[in-house]
C-alpha cells in the first residue's frame, strides 16, 4: 500500500501591492501547515502582489527563479516541505502569470496560465505546456484559478499521471457557483485529489472573492473547506483511494483518446 501523506490549501488576504507583507504572512501560514504535518502546501493566484494591480504589473514582476521564489524555497527548507502559488513572472519583454513549485531542495518547475480570464489576456502571455511534477510522495499537476472550469487541462494532466491536481487561484464571489461545482467535477472525473486555493478580501472596492477554499477527494467530496478570511486547511491523500475510483468509475480507461484528440482538432 502506498502511503497517505498530508497536504494543505493556504486561504489569505492579500495586500495590494505589498510583497513584503504578503511573504510574511504566507510565511507564518506555511509555517502552520508544516507544523500540522503538510507535506504540500498551496498559495491562491497571485499572492505575493495582490491581484487587481495590472497598472504595476511590469514593476512588480519577478523572474523565476527570482526574489519570490527565493524566499519560498528558504521557508521550504527550513520547514521540510513542497509549496506552489502565483507570481506574475517575467520573462525577457514578457508577462506571465505563472505558478511555481518549489520543495526543500529549491524550484522543482513551472506552469504558465494558458486560460485566461477577462482582462487577464491583455496583462499576461499565454502559457503552451500542461506539466506534472514528481516530488516523491505524489505526482502533481498545477492550473491556476480559471482553468478549473476546463475539463481538458485536468484531463491532461491525470493522462500524464497527476494524482493530485492543485489551482491556486483568486476566484470571484459572484461566480462561486461555478468553483463549487468545477473544483468537485475535476476530482471525480480524473479520480484524483484537487487541492483548490482561493483568495479572501476583496480589492478596490470591487471584486469580491470567494474564498472556500477546498480539499476534494477523488470521489468529488470536500474533505476540509476554509471557513476563515486567513485559514490553513488540511486533509490526507490516500494514493489508494485514487487507484480504487479508478477502478470504480473507470473514466481515464475508457476514453477514447483518439477520437477527442481528432474531434478538439477540427471544431
Amino acid at each position: 500500500m502506498a502511503e497517505s501523506f498530508k497536504v494543505a490549501a493556504i486561504q489569505m488576504d492579500c495586500a495590494l501591492f505589498d510583497m513584503t507583507i504578503n511573504l510574511n504572512k504566507a510565511e507564518e501560514l506555511i509555517g502552520t501547515a508544516a507544523n500540522k504535518g503538510a507535506l504540500l502546501a498551496v498559495l491562491p493566484e497571485l499572492f505575493n502582489t495582490g491581484y487587481g494591480v495590472e497598472e504595476y504589473d511590469m514593476e512588480l514582476a519577478n523572474t523565476i527563479p527570482g526574489p519570490t521564489t527565493n524566499q519560498i524555497a528558504d521557508i521550504c527548507k527550513k520547514r521540510g516541505i513542497f509549496v506552489t502559488g502565483t507570481q506574475i513572472e517575467r520573462a525577457g519583454d514578457k508577462l506571465y502569470d505563472t505558478a511555481f513549485l518549489v520543495g526543500p531542495e529549491g524550484l522543482v518547475g513551472i506552469y504558465r496560465k494558458i486560460a485566461l480570464w477577462g482582462g487577464e489576456a491583455d496583462r499576461f502571455e499565454r502559457g503552451d505546456q500542461y506539466r506534472v511534477f514528481d516530488i516523491g510522495f505524489c505526482r502533481i499537476g498545477l492550473q491556476i484559478c480559471y482553468e478549473i472550469g476546463f475539463p481538458e487541462g485536468a484531463r491532461i494532466l491525470a493522462l500524464q499521471g497527476a494524482d493530485v491536481i492543485a489551482y491556486p487561484s483568486a476566484f470571484g464571489a459572484l461566480r462561486h457557483y461555478a468553483w463549487d461545482i468545477a473544483s468537485r467535477a475535476r476530482a471525480l472525473e480524473n479520480g484524483l485529489y484537487v487541492i483548490a486555493c482561493n483568495r479572501s478580501g476583496s480589492e478596490k472596492g470591487g471584486t469580491v472573492f470567494a474564498a472556500d477554499s477546498r480539499i476534494v477527494d477523488p470521489k468529488g467530496g470536500v474533505l476540509a473547506s476554509a471557513a476563515k478570511n486567513y485559514d490553513v486547511i488540511i486533509a490526507e491523500v490516500d494514493p489508494d483511494k485514487i487507484s480504487e475510483q479508478r477502478e470504480a468509475i473507470p473514466y481515464l480507461r475508457d476514453l477514447n483518446r483518439d477520437l477527442a484528440a481528432n474531434y478538439l482538432r477540427t471544431v
